[in-house]
Order: C-alpha cells, then structure tokens, then sequence
C-alpha cells in the first residue's frame, strides 16, 4: 500500500511553503490539492506557489491548464493516482498539500462528489435554472442548506452545478445527498493509501487577519492587471475559472459595477466566508487526520518540522522548547 502525506487546511495558513519544507525533509514531492492553482495566468489570485518558492521540490498539477479549460475532481483524482504511483516508484514520498477538501477526500475514500444516482429530472433542473438566473446562486444554497447541510457546507456558493445536483438529488430520492456520499464512503472506507492526514488550523480572528493581509498584498503585487490581461486574452468573465475569489469581483471593478474598495472588501469578505467552510468540511469530511495549531509554532520550519515528527515517529516534539 502506497504511503500517502496530506497537508490541507483553510486558505491563507500557509500551506504552500510549510509542504515544502516537509518535503525537503522527507524526500518528497507535492502535488497540489488546489482547484485554482492547476489554471495557467491565474498567479496572483490564487496565491499560486511559484517557482522560486518550490526551493528545488517538484510540484504536480500547478500551472497546467488555460483558464478556459475543463477539470474537475474525476481529473484531479486519476491524474493524482497517477502521479502517486510515478512517485513512489522513484522512491520519494508523495504529498498532497491544498484546500480544496472534496478533492482530497474523492481520492482518500473513493467518495463520489459529483453524481449521486443514474437518474435525473430535466424538468426539475430547468426549475433551478430559472432560480438560479433570477435569484441567484445564494437563493439556490440556501434552498440546499435546508435540505442538505453537509452539503451545502462542502459546496461552493458559486457552484451552481453541483448546487443544483444536490437539490436534484434530494427532490429525487427524498434524501440528502451527503447521506450517499457518506455510505460510498463507508463502502471505500479502506483507501488504497497508508496516508496520514494533517489539517492546518489556527485562531480565528488571526486567520482572518491574515486573509486580510493577502488580500492587500494580492491587490498591490498587480492583481487588478492579471484580470485585465485574462479579460484581454479573450477569457470571459462567466468561465468557472473567473468566477474564483478575487477574479469576479475585479472583474466587476473594471466593468464599473464596483469601486475598488468594495471589490477589495467584497474579496476579503467572501475569502473569510470560504475559509470557514472549509474548517467546517475538514472538520466534519476527515477521519483520523491530526490537526496542527500554527499560532503555537514559531513559523513555518517549525510547523514543518512537528508534522515530519508525527509522521516519522509517531510522537510530538515540544516545540516550546526549541523555539
């Protein structure tokens, strides 16, 4: 069986470079968990790790497509099972490290995201449509949320798709859909991978901060001319790519339905939003996985370097001590 190391956690803690440091340690290389960073000119929005920062580790599934290109989480995991067993034949050790929770969890336990039965009603689907042009995706996520709350929790509000999937499934079969997900689950429940799983976690409010700062930064290092060289390109503002955080709501500055204050609050408002789902999704989604404090650490090395003690040895190094 595969040895497997997983790095996910909410945006903005640091993810990215705290798995090369462990790689660096374990002899290992990273494929990224990451629905945004897998776009080509997508860089800034997505606080995507560059090359400089890899610090000479291989990075998988970064970079790769065009903006306007198809994928998903049925790519994600036959590329990654791939990509798992090319690695271990090397010799290294493969880590996943993202935060995007459904495609980690699709690969760890076989769970079935995007499909829950072999039937459909068009019917019913032209319905949701209709809301969704009228209302919007909020209306439709709210109609989920009252069936399905681990659903609703696990998608994205702008997920119209799989929003809608979910409605279709419950008006169905009568039962939630994460109520199937749970029992393929169940059904999978022995992975083909030896994998430990480590969620990165911290105080709220120094988490929001920390998004705040981002945000900021994104804005300063050049996001609003990313966007506009996307928009020139020819990228419409209604591909699933540009409707990612930080990416709509320039684009609704640059078209002059925003000011640049409100599209900057607007991003760091929906990125708080985001982040908490996706604690909320670890939280309820993960079995067994240990969960790291980054506000307990000195910075990143020493994050690192708790996670390379827990996987190696099974144990905690006292940190207090250290550092």
């Amino acid at each position: 069986m595969n040895k497997l190391l997983v790095i996910c956690g909410p945006t903005a803690c640091g993810k990215s470079p705290i798995s090369v440091e462990v790689a660096r340690k374990l002899n290992a290389e990273v494929i990224s968990a990451d629905s945004m960073q897998i776009y080509k000119h997508m860089d800034i929005g997505t606080a995507k790790i560059m090359p400089d920062e890899m610090k000479g580790i291989a990075h998988y599934l970064v970079d790769e497509i065009c903006p306007d290109g198809s994928y998903n989480v049925a790519a994600f995991k036959k590329q990654t099972e791939m990509l798992i067993a090319q690695i271990t034949e090397r010799g290294k050790l493969p880590i996943i490290c993202g935060g995007t929770g459904f495609y980690i969890n699709a690969l760890l336990y076989n769970a079935d995201f995007n499909e829950g039965g072999p039937d459909s009603d068009p019917d019913y689907r032209r319905i949701l449509t209709e809301i969704a042009r009228e209302r919007g995706p909020e209306f439709l996520h709210i109609m989920l949320q009252e069936v399905d709350s681990v659903s609703a929790s696990a998608i994205h509000i702008n997920n119209t798709k799989r929003i809608m999937r979910a409605l279709e499934y419950y008006h169905l079969y009568g039962f939630p859909i994460s109520v199937h997900n749970k029992n393929q689950k169940a059904k999978h429940n022995s992975a083909s991978y030896d994998a430990k799983i480590f969620v990165l976690h911290g105080d709220r409010q120094m988490l929001y901060d920390r998004i705040n700062r981002r945000v900021d930064k994104m804005i300063k290092n050049g996001l609003i001319n990313e966007v506009e060289k996307l928009l020139d390109m020819g990228y419409s503002a209604d591909l699933t790519s540009m409707q990612g955080l930080g990416y709509k709501e320039i684009v609704k500055y640059i078209q002059g339905e925003y000011s640049l204050e409100t599209a900057v609050e607007l991003v760091k408002q929906g990125t708080r939003r985001f982040a908490k789902r996706q604690l909320t999704w670890f939280k309820h989604q993960l079995k067994d996985a240990v969960w790291i404090d980054i506000d307990e650490f000195a910075d990143n090395r020493a994050i690192a370097l708790q996670i390379t003690t827990i996987y190696t040895k099974g144990g905690y190094y006292d940190h207090r001590e250290v550092y």
